[in-house]
């Protein structure tokens, strides 16, 4: 059996990790990869659909799983179906639910889940006629795709004007900002879920919780996520009310809608006085938190993806160890406005943890910076406590300039 995997950072490690440890003893692949990942795997350089589908014929490749959201968004998974190519990743119709946030948030206003109220808007005079009559904070949201980078909470008019003008006018995120949603601003206390589907039938994992923003205490510009731990165990009062109002009208929706989806859908949930909300949609894996999932997993992960690609979700018994995991991540001090690149990282002695690499590369046989989230590693413990200790004892066996990583992943007081 051979897997390719598409993908370039600690998520895709992650998962090519998870097919390592499978009793089917699969060969890995990679594609690209990166210099940490080849260290493990086997990565190959494919720069087109064309490339991935006569690289999966040749070498004989059982499936693909696609990691991140742009190929998928670009219709990757459609691509290779069309070829008989077996994949895991949503069509490019399904993958809407993450590329556009005002596709999720009209399909859920239609198909009454609940989410946060909100106004989309094309240009953006008609977005900052609406700034004096809005109650702050306010979510401004782009569109688009935004690699996690598309978020931003605005406390005052001000501030709000200057994120509307950055992204329509400056066209900080390029096109993905030239259409944005200003959402009401949820309190509460966030948590994720992902949901194993294969179009008709569904499984849903533990509870994760990412931490998005750069500093602790939930301080500063959100990234791509800085950190995240398994299981939540206060989440699991809200289960039975997130599948029953969130997960199965999401998937009967988008049947209905004619874009069923066949995958791994993740829900950012915010839980809220009034119960669960969705904050967003992701189509795929999320990083961190598969980094934090995953190592988690009791069931053998390939055959979780044959039942998805095969239809076959309800004869996979879904099972996940009795411990806790915790994912810190290592950045740049540049993050998220800027990336590092050929600053030397040097580990200071043998790392019990995992570590799985993002933006790394290598320069004269040595590994070096090359990005802005730079290392993720992740600890297993029988307890989120014992999970946390280890993860910090790790991750300062560390080094390279500039280094920074949140020293609170996992303490937040899941209140409302």
């Amino acid at each position: 059996m051979k897997i390719l995997i598409i993908g370039s950072g600690a998520r895709e490690h992650a998962i090519a990790e998870a097919f390592h440890h499978s009793a089917h003893n699969p060969h890995v692949i990679v594609s690209p990869g990166n210099s940490g990942i080849e260290r493990e795997f086997e990565t190959v350089k494919l720069d087109s659909f064309e490339d991935i589908e006569d690289y999966c014929i040749i070498e004989g490749i059982s499936f693909v799983f696609i990691g991140p959201e742009q190929p998928l968004a670009d219709g990757l998974a459609d691509h290779l179906r069309s070829q008989n190519i077996a994949v895991v990743g949503p069509s490019k119709a399904a993958a809407q639910l993450e590329s556009s946030k005002i596709f999720a948030k009209n399909l859920m206003t239609k198909h009454n889940i609940p989410t946060s109220g909100y106004d989309t808007f094309t240009d953006i005079d008609s977005a900052l006629a609406v700034l004096d009559n809005k109650k702050y904070p306010i979510v401004i949201k782009a569109d688009g795709l935004a690699a996690g980078k598309g978020v931003f909470i605005s406390k005052t008019k001000e501030d709000a004007a200057n994120v509307l003008h950055n992204l329509m006018i400056e066209k900080t995120l390029k096109d993905s900002g030239s259409k944005i949603v200003i959402e009401e601003y949820l309190t509460g206390w966030e948590v994720s879920l992902f949901v194993f589907t294969d179009g008709e039938n569904h499984l849903t994992s533990i509870f994760s919780q990412d931490h998005k923003q750069l500093y602790d205490d939930d301080k500063g510009p959100n990234t791509g996520g800085m950190g995240a731990y398994a299981p939540v165990p206060e989440a699991e009062i809200y289960r039975n009310e997130i599948e029953q109002k969130i997960v199965i009208p999401t998937l009967k929706a988008m049947k209905e809608e004619g874009y069923p989806f066949q995958g791994i859908l993740y829900i950012g949930l915010m839980i809220t006085a009034e119960g669960p909300k969705v904050i967003e949609y992701n189509c795929r894996l999320g990083d961190p938190e598969a980094q934090t999932i995953l190592p988690l997993l009791d069931t053998d992960f390939v055959d979780v993806c044959d039942a998805i690609i095969n239809h076959k979700i309800q004869n996979i018994d879904l099972k996940w160890h009795n411990k806790s995991a915790v994912c810190v991540y290592a950045v740049c001090e540049e993050y998220p406005q800027s990336k590092s690149y050929n600053v030397p990282i040097n580990f200071s002695a043998h790392m019990d943890s995992h570590a799985f690499y993002s933006g790394v590369s290598i320069n004269n046989n040595e590994l070096v910076t090359n990005g802005g989230r730079i290392i993720a590693i992740t600890s297993v413990g029988l307890s989120k406590t014992e999970a946390r200790t280890k993860v910090y004892h790790d991750i300062n066996k560390i080094f390279f300039e500039g280094m920074h990583f949140r020293k609170d992943i996992g303490l937040r007081d899941n209140k409302i």
